[in-house]
This record gives structure tokens, sequence and C-alpha cells, in this order.
């Protein structure tokens, strides 16, 4: 069974240095392709140092919302003449934010920075990665006006509403799930994923941060070694004291492994009334379809 994570970012400072097991280990659970996401000119190249190591690795160049206050007065132009040297590049993450951290950014700012890249992607005819917190309504108006997008525009950790749903899956949206979905009420989530075309359905980790609320004895934890006080991996033990207990005990700050999409991919399944078999294909499918462009890069 291959599982395909459309949205994560092992470059993320919290979880770098043990990025290469993170990966070995997802490897082996499944995991046959990583979307690394950057968020600011600080990690772009990084991002892209990582895809030169692993095959595996998509890598995703973009101005997330929540940095669009550090960018540089360069910021586009450098994220141009990335593109330009890196043809297996997506664009991503971007996007918009009027959640509690989103609220502290200029929201006429946001607008302008987004609308710039994903008019790029329009160009470029690559897939967009996009967050969006509570501004829904806004995304939808800015994509029906550039879209529609042929190569795909990934609405990442999608929790919108299913009304929503094929407004935007007409202009190209792809809909990806992470653990974030277990915090939405079931019949919503339902009703919801229901509503999104099979072939336009993704999974993704978004770690390290989207912890799946599934049981502690299984998960794949990141957890933090007090002794060098860098992170190291661990697969929580059978027969722990946290037998009874599910990720939402667990620290806010406890970070997400990527092995993890299989817990994203059983809860998916079981909502679509569908076997993880069928839903690990299609969303594997439906990945490859999308991130094709590179075979021709």
């Amino acid at each position: 069974m291959k599982v395909f994570d459309a949205h994560c970012h092992l470059q993320d400072p919290r979880i770098v240095k043990v990025a290469p097991k993170l990966i070995e280990t997802a490897v082996k659970a499944g995991v046959v392709g990583f979307v690394v996401n950057g968020i600011s000119e600080n990690d772009w190249n990084l991002v892209n140092q990582m895809a030169q190591s692993y095959p595996s690795i998509v890598p995703c160049f973009g101005l997330h919302p929540w940095y669009v206050a550090e960018r540089t007065p360069n910021w586009f132009n450098t994220l141009k003449n990335l593109f330009d040297v890196t043809p297996s590049a997506a664009v991503g993450e971007i996007g918009l934010d009027k959640g509690s951290r989103g609220k502290q950014i200029d929201f006429t700012d946001q607008v302008e920075v987004f609308q710039s890249q994903i008019q790029l992607a329009k160009e470029l005819e690559r897939p967009a990665s996009v967050h969006c917190v509570r501004a829904y309504g806004d995304l939808l108006q800015i994509m029906q006006r550039i879209g529609p997008f042929p190569a795909g525009v990934i609405l990442h950790s999608y929790l919108g509403s299913a009304e929503m749903v094929p407004e935007f899956a007409k202009l190209g949206a792809y809909f990806s799930f992470s653990g974030f979905l277990m915090s939405m009420k079931v019949q919503k989530a339902k009703k919801m994923l229901k509503m999104v075309p099979s072939e336009r359905i993704l999974l993704e980790t978004d770690a390290p941060d989207a912890l799946p609320k599934s049981p502690l004895e299984s998960l794949y934890l990141v957890e933090e070694d007090s002794s060098e006080s860098n992170p190291k991996e661990s697969h929580a033990p059978e027969g722990t004291s946290g037998l009874n207990e599910d990720a939402s005990t667990m620290p806010k700050e406890t970070l997400n492994h990527p092995a993890n999409i299989l817990y994203v991919l059983d809860y998916v399944a079981s909502l679509l009334e569908m076997t993880k078999e069928e839903v690990a294909e299609l969303s594997y499918q439906n990945a490859v379809r999308l991130f094709s462009y590179r075979d021709q890069s």
C-alpha cells in the first residue's frame, strides 16, 4: 500500500536534524512521496537542498501569510529565479489567514502577496499549496478572478464547508486532509468529505504539526531528547500507560511524524465508508497525477 504525503515541512527547525530518520521510517511504513513546503525566503534553499538529497521529496517554494511582513523588497524576484532553476518545484505554502495568528498580519498585504504567487503558479503551470484559515470566501473570490487552475491548487488541511467544495473543485482545487480533520465534528466532516470528488482527494501530515488524535500506543512520535536538546524519533510502545488515551491528551507542542499519515488515512477511509486500501490508492494516484509535470522537467 503506497501513500503520498501531499503537504509537510521536513525542513522545519524543530525536526530538520532528524529528518533523514523520519523519512526512512515513513518510507518503511509505505510513504513514497513528501511534498515539502517552504514558508519564507529563509528556508527556500534548505527545501531545495533536501529535494536534491531525496528523490521522494517534491520541493515547494512560497511565502506563507504569517511571514509576509518579513519579506525583503526582492522576495518575488528571488522566488521566480528559484522556479527558473528548479523545474521540479511547485508553489507553496501560500495563502490567507484571518485566524488568531493571521489577524496580526495586515490582510491587504496578505492578499497582495497571495495574488502574485497564485498568478505565478498559473503562469508556470504548476500546482500551488494553499493555507486558508477563516478566509475561504476571500480565497474563492480571488481564485474565481484569476482561475481556473488546470495544474491544480491544493487546499491543504481543508476544513471549509461542504457547500464550497463544488465551487473550488470547478476551479481545479484538490482537497488535502491532515490530522486537523479530527478536530471537526464527525457529521460535518463526513458531509464535507462526501462532497469531494474522489479524483480530488489528497492526504497529508503537515508534519511536524497536526498530530492525529489517534491512540497514543500506535502513533509515531518525535520526542525531545533532554540530554542533547535535539528531537529524536520513537514509536510509542504497546502496553504503555497511555493505552486508552489519544493524542488530544498530549501537550499542544507535541511534534507530528510523517509516518502518521497512516492514521489520517484510517480516519478518512472510515468517514468515507471505504477501505483504507481504496483511499490510499486513489489519493496516491491523485498525487502522482498532480505532480506529473515533474516527469517532463
